[in-house]
């Protein structure tokens, strides 16, 4: 069976081959075939697989291939996991908008929407390769932003393309662990979009258990998410959410410590993982030692800005223990594949789950998946505030990506200037003159429009 990576010079890609070369009947990827747009990347990953390899029950034969078409054809399972621009153009994403005084973030606010405008237009072309080349696979999505992206994508793909994200799948991890359960024996609610959502109950034989664990301080205080918050807050919610709304939450807090840190998180990995390709290059020999001590400076630095200054370089293990979206990935071709069936929490159509949302709009909710395929599970309804903020985002989303169809400055500028990060119109007419000037990716998928 093959397996297909798009960005396969990615960082992360030695953790999906990790995952995948375990010791399963169910999964049995005999090929991985790598695809990217920078020879040298991919050169270095080979390295680092080339060593993980003998220590792997069942490592699968490693390709490169030239072309997106070459690469998808024939593949059962297919990842897009893109970075267009790099972590250059993430650099400017984030610091652009810090230098208007607006939150700067890689997938959260106008930073997000810069990645988007840029990444859409490749990520339609991945979509309808696959559909000629590759009808019968399914397409799993980690590229940000994923829910804009994997909403897009199905334009070409249909139920053939869902988008995965590991943060939901570790705040339930988290949240399970501290009632004392396990995940088989735990019903919950969940609903939002990509980076953006609540866990809304905990059930366990009939009794939700969130109410008891939101009062539970010793048990909050193992919950990455309710340390983020601040414990009254989540109690005031009633809900735990996920981590990202910490920027919606505390937009003022985050903006301030992203504009006063000596480096952006996009300047840090820049710098981080540049070292490592280069290094990786000349000392191929060392490659997957370097990669191993770079991986961990990345994980205990991931969302520095949120914590205190004593915790911005060392999460606590908890936070990230447990495998992350290459394990999620796993369990998902599992279950496809007539294995364990899997509830996980997935980027899908929404068809009327949140009725006041499009039936065509991609939100992340609980899915039951078997050989027979993925199911939305049916969730509480959303109400208030949680609303109010979903139709608000969702609505940009949209935007966005209508304004990458239409090649329109002026609905990009809307979305822009809808989003609740971004807090003046002409402020947005800033932002979007400023990365069209700078960033040629998001000028070039506006450029021949209306």
């Amino acid at each position: 069976m093959k397996l297909t990576i798009i960005g396969g010079g990615g960082f992360r890609v030695p953790q999906i081959f990790e995952a995948i070369s375990g010791d399963t009947e169910t999964v049995r990827i005999t090929d991985l075939c790598l695809f990217d747009s920078d020879p040298e990347r991919v050169a270095a990953i080979e390295a680092v697989l080339a060593q993980m390899a003998p220590s792997l029950p069942r490592p699968p034969r490693v390709t490169t291939a030239s072309g997106v078409d070459e690469a998808v054809t024939g593949a059962a399972f297919i990842f897009s996991a893109m970075r267009i621009g790099g972590t250059g153009g993430r650099i400017k994403d984030e610091r652009i908008a810090l230098e208007m005084g607006v939150l700067g973030q890689e997938t959260t606010g106008p930073g997000g929407l810069a990645y988007a405008l840029r990444t859409l237009p490749h990520a339609r072309d991945l979509a309808e390769r696959v559909a000629r080349h590759a009808p019968e696979a399914m397409l799993i999505n980690f590229t940000n932003p994923a829910g804009i992206v994997t909403e897009a994508m199905r334009e070409a793909l249909g139920d053939n393309v869902v988008g995965i994200c590991d943060t939901p799948i570790g705040l339930m991890r988290r949240a399970v662990h501290a009632i004392g359960s396990t995940p088989e024996d735990v019903d919950f609610d969940y609903v939002g979009l990509n980076h953006l959502g609540w866990l809304r109950s905990l059930t366990v034989d009939g009794v939700d258990k969130l109410p008891g664990l939101l009062a539970d301080a010793a048990g909050l205080q193992a919950i990455e998410e309710a340390r983020l918050m601040g414990f009254d807050w989540i109690r005031t919610l009633g809900a735990i959410p996920n981590e990202y709304l910490y920027y919606y939450y505390f937009q003022r807090e985050a903006t301030e410590r992203l504009r006063g840190s000596a480096e952006t998180r996009g300047e840090f990995l820049h710098r981080q993982q540049g070292r490592f390709y280069e290094e990786a290059c000349h000392h191929p020999d060392s490659a997957l030692e370097l990669w191993q001590r770079t991986k961990h400076d990345r994980e205990a630095s991931y969302m520095a800005e949120s914590r205190p200054e004593s915790e911005r370089t060392a999460r606590q293990a908890s936070d990230i223990e447990g495998g992350g979206y290459q394990q999620v990935a796993l369990d998902l071709m599992t279950a496809l594949l007539g294995g364990k069936p899997a509830t996980m929490i997935l980027n899908v159509a929404n068809r009327g789950l949140v009725p006041q949302l499009p039936d065509d709009a991609v939100i992340e909710v609980p899915c039951t998946v078997t050989g027979d395929g993925i199911a939305p599970k049916r969730i509480a309804p959303v109400t208030g505030e949680m609303l109010g903020l979903l139709q608000q985002v969702k609505a940009v989303e949209r935007l966005t990506i209508a304004a990458s169809r239409n090649k329109s400055g002026e609905l990009a500028w809307r979305a822009l200037a809808a989003h609740p990060l971004v807090d003046s119109i002409s402020v947005a007419k800033t932002l979007l003159d400023t990365y069209r000037e700078q960033i040629p990716g998001v000028d070039a998928a506006l450029s021949g429009g209306e």
